[in-house]
């Protein structure tokens, strides 16, 4: 049996990396934040990235064999055999994806909508390409609001020839797996009112036990919208960029129509990478959902026996535990007004990265319904994570109300 991968490295070897989330904040500083795991790269990738390196093989990335991955992948794991070479393009990365997708239904102006609180670049990246973001916020359990949505999709329709609605299945900053009975139902209102779907769908993989993960293309109705997918979150390949834009049937066209240049964006040894971990990580891939089950299961069960205060909500996916703060009294409404643009910390995570030494990400750059929380990284080892709750847990018995103090001053 494969060993868990979250308990393979030590912080010492973990302080040697030079991404983000280990050089973004001081040394005493436990970094909870990015979506980045603290795990070895799977043995398959680690082979066939040495390989490659040793043979010279760096120039420009050739074939279908990443679609061909995926394929197999997707009918080993969600049953779907919807993943089709001639409606599949290789692109840099997810969001890149997404935005090369806009441009082709939508036009400058157009309106997209989105389930906040979400994953910030959808904020960024909408509006820096001149389209305009349209929250239609979550239930107060973190999932899709249907009635919300169809109101939404509704009163768009009427103003608008083109509308787009960008889906995050499964959902971040959440957790939340939609159900197949919820995605058909937002294919039926899509359909209804001549919306198109993008489901960024980059956490497919990581569905934790408990829950199961249903691609969009795979439901009723879906033939005319787009998928973003790639092995970048479950098998931490962000620093290796190569993701797959996937069209339904109906929208093949469409993607035709992406221009030929963006296919060279992606990198050699990202697709390779990105290859290797859908056809071989399996068993890598289940060791770490294991890990990030129990995980889950300590997370839970320390916030409720030693943060009350606090309201975890359980995800169904990812590695992101979404946590409300509210009740300390430390967070500025109106600073979530700037979502995906505004980067400083609101209160809770400030006041935890100041007196914790925890760097969690702030919950106002979600967008609406953010504010008052954090997001929480658990995809690193037992030891880590325990050390970082007890932190926690000190700080706030040592009193958030210093935080207000220190604002009043």
């Amino acid at each position: 049996m494969t060993q868990n991968p979250l308990e393979q490295l030590s912080i010492d070897r973990l302080r040697r990396r030079t991404s983000a989330k280990w050089r973004t904040h001081p040394g005493d500083v436990l970094p909870l934040w990015v979506a980045e795991m603290d795990v070895p790269l799977a043995g398959p990738i680690a082979d066939v990235l040495r390989e490659t390196v040793e043979l010279g093989d760096t120039g420009y990335p050739h074939g279908d064999g990443y679609v061909e991955a995926l394929a197999g992948f997707a009918k080993d794991r969600w049953g779907w055999a919807g993943v089709a070479a001639d409606r599949a393009l290789v692109v840099p990365d997810v969001m890149i994806g997404i935005v090369e997708v806009l441009r082709v239904v939508t036009e400058p102006g157009d309106p997209v909508v989105v389930n906040a609180p979400v994953y910030p670049p959808f904020h960024a990246f909408v509006a820096h390409a001149d389209r305009r973001v349209v929250q239609s916020p979550l239930t107060a359990g973190g999932r899709i609001d249907l009635d919300r949505l169809d109101s939404t999709f509704r009163e768009l329709s009427r103003q608008h020839e083109r509308v787009v609605y960008l889906l995050c299945n499964p959902h971040n900053p959440t957790g939340a797996v939609h159900t197949e009975d919820e995605l058909t139902t937002v294919a039926e209102l899509a359909g209804r009112y001549g919306v198109r779907v993008v489901a960024d769908e980059i956490h497919a993989p990581l569905v934790l036990p408990g829950a199961a993960f249903v691609p969009y293309l795979s439901v009723a109705g879906a033939d005319d919208a787009f998928s973003l997918m790639s092995a970048s979150k479950a098998w931490n390949l962000a620093g290796l960029k190569a993701a797959l834009a996937l069209a339904g049937p109906a929208a093949a066209a469409d993607l035709g129509r992406i221009p030929e240049e963006v296919g060279h964006g992606p990198s050699h040894l990202g697709v390779i990478a990105h290859t290797a971990a859908f056809a071989s990580g399996g068993d890598w891939l289940d060791a770490l959902l294991a890990g990030l089950d129990g995980n889950r299961a300590a997370l839970g069960g320390f916030v409720a026996e030693h943060l009350p205060e606090l309201r975890f909500l359980r995800p169904e996916g990812t590695y992101l535990a979404w946590i409300d703060c509210r009740t300390l009294g430390l967070h500025d409404d109106a600073a979530q007004g700037a979502a995906g643009v505004v980067t400083e910390l609101d209160g809770p995570a400030q006041y935890l990265l100041d007196h914790a030494r925890v760097a969690v990400t702030s919950g106002h750059v979600f967008g609406l319904g953010g504010g008052g929380h954090i997001r929480l990284n658990f995809a690193t080892s037992r030891a880590i994570l325990t050390e970082a709750l007890t932190r926690i847990e000190h700080a706030l018995r040592r009193g958030p109300e210093r935080l207000g103090a220190d604002r009043a001053g």
